[in-house]
């Protein structure tokens, strides 16, 4: 094993740590800063909420298309040069963004700030395993998952900050001197990977771009256009054999099927895709769910904040000790006690106190935070340290697919009359299926 192989020495892992944790800073905050800031970029440019909101799904659609295929790009030129230059594309888009003088050049530059998002998102996690040694992969991978949760809970309040301070384009504007503070620090300090003696299949990932792609739109499309999403939906499937079958006839596919021959991979795909599921049905249903019973939009945001807290003590938590217990064992107990707090928000009545809600949404957020961080821990660590790229790009790929099904489910369980009950119902079920995979995960090994 290489010195990059078991991990960076001090004080050069340090500085390549903040590297990382920079581009996730960057990449969520963006995220979840743009969601607050939609209705006055619509009010600014003249355009209705319905054409406003692809700035989101431009983006999203983008990063979902082109995950695997960074990945595997990644493993050829290796992990540092596609990820700065995902940074650098990232910095410049932004800086786009801020600059851009009319609606259509806005979704432009969005999309390719996405294209540098997914190259980013695509590596972090390889790059975290090649940064520290083996022995304290779960104490990385709750890093990251405390940095995210922090910077997902700190976004919708940063932005309202800054949307009082100064117009919209500054939301973009802050993400150009850290960004670029990310790109120094990361040509300094991260890692030099191996490279592997193949080609890029072009082709292969276009076939990707459309599966996921298409999939993707078909399903934001299902309920206000049926047919149109039907379609898609269809395309993305036609494009998806294609892409198997293609893959197939290679050793080392572009979309990693020599990895889900693994069964604890597998299972940890499964999990994961329904973990985040879980997830997706509760934080997209229960602002709904709270406002229904007379919360009001503030004491709503309070109730909603406790899960993004908890999530970030109990990642770090379960990332130590991930890396001296059984992965399967913390994955059950995360994914059980997501389930039973998930059904104490189904079950309690309307009229409960604020302190009792949230310390069931608290209870939640401790429970996916202890599932997530094992999980991903898993899926890196059973994959070839020469797969790390096609391993982190499979991880962030069942999360989005995950998020993205749980979002359509929110939707279809509201055109159904159930509301944000069935959705949370239904995320009950989500959360027991991960634990359930974790516990096949357990007897496998």
């Amino acid at each position: 094993m290489t010195p990059a192989e078991d991990g960076l020495p001090q004080p050069r892992r340090r500085f390549a740590v903040a590297a990382i944790l920079v581009s996730i800073v960057i990449t969520v905050l963006d995220t979840a800063m743009i969601n607050v800031a939609l209705p006055a970029i619509g009010r600014d440019l003249g355009v209705n909420p319905a054409s406003v909101i692809w700035l989101t799904n431009g983006y999203q659609v983008v990063v979902v298309a082109t995950l695997i295929s960074f990945a595997s790009l990644a493993e050829i030129l290796g992990f540092r040069r596609v990820f700065l230059g995902g940074m650098v594309v990232y910095v410049v888009a932004s800086l786009g963004c801020a600059l851009a003088p009319s609606f259509p050049l806005l979704v432009l530059a969005r999309v390719v700030q996405g294209l540098g998002a997914s190259a980013v998102m695509a590596l972090t996690a390889g790059l975290v395993r090649y940064t520290y040694p083996s022995r304290q992969l779960g104490r990385a991978i709750g890093l990251n998952a405390m940095t995210v949760a922090i910077s997902a809970a700190a976004g919708p309040t940063i932005g309202s900050a800054i949307l009082a301070l100064g117009p919209w384009p500054w939301l973009f504007a802050v993400n150009v001197p850290l960004g670029i503070a990310g790109i120094v620090i990361g040509a300094l300090t991260l890692p030099q990977t191996p490279r592997a003696r193949r080609r890029f299949d072009w082709a292969a990932a276009g076939l990707a771009a459309l599966a996921f792609g298409l999939i993707f739109l078909g399903a934001d499309l299902l309920l206000t256009a049926p047919l149109a999403g039907l379609a898609g939906v269809a395309a993305g499937l036609v494009a998806a054999v294609a892409l198997v079958r293609r893959d197939l006839a290679t050793p080392t596919p572009l979309l990693p099927l020599d990895l889900l021959r693994l069964p604890a991979v597998a299972v940890a795909v499964a999990a994961s895709v329904c973990a985040f599921t879980a997830w997706s049905l509760t934080f997209v249903s229960l602002p709904f769910h709270f406002i229904a019973n007379g919360h009001d939009q503030l004491e709503t945001g309070l109730l909603m904040t406790p899960w993004p807290l908890a999530l970030a003590v109990a990642a770090p938590l379960a990332g130590r000790l991930s890396d001296r217990m059984p992965t399967a064992l913390l994955c059950m107990l995360g994914g059980g006690v997501l389930s039973v707090a998930l059904l104490a928000l189904v079950l309690l009545p309307g009229g409960s106190p604020m302190p009792v809600l949230a310390v069931a949404v608290a209870v939640a957020g401790a429970g996916f935070g202890f599932f997530m961080t094992p999980n991903n821990r898993t899926m890196l660590s059973a994959a070839p340290m020469a797969r790390s790229g096609g391993a982190g790009g499979m991880q962030a790929t069942a999360r989005l697919t995950g998020q993205t099904l749980g979002t359509t489910l929110v939707a279809i369980a509201f055109q159904l009359g159930g509301g944000p009950k069935l959705a949370l119902a239904a995320g009950v079920g989500f959360a027991l299926a991960a634990a359930g995979f974790s516990m096949m995960r357990g007897r496998l090994k």
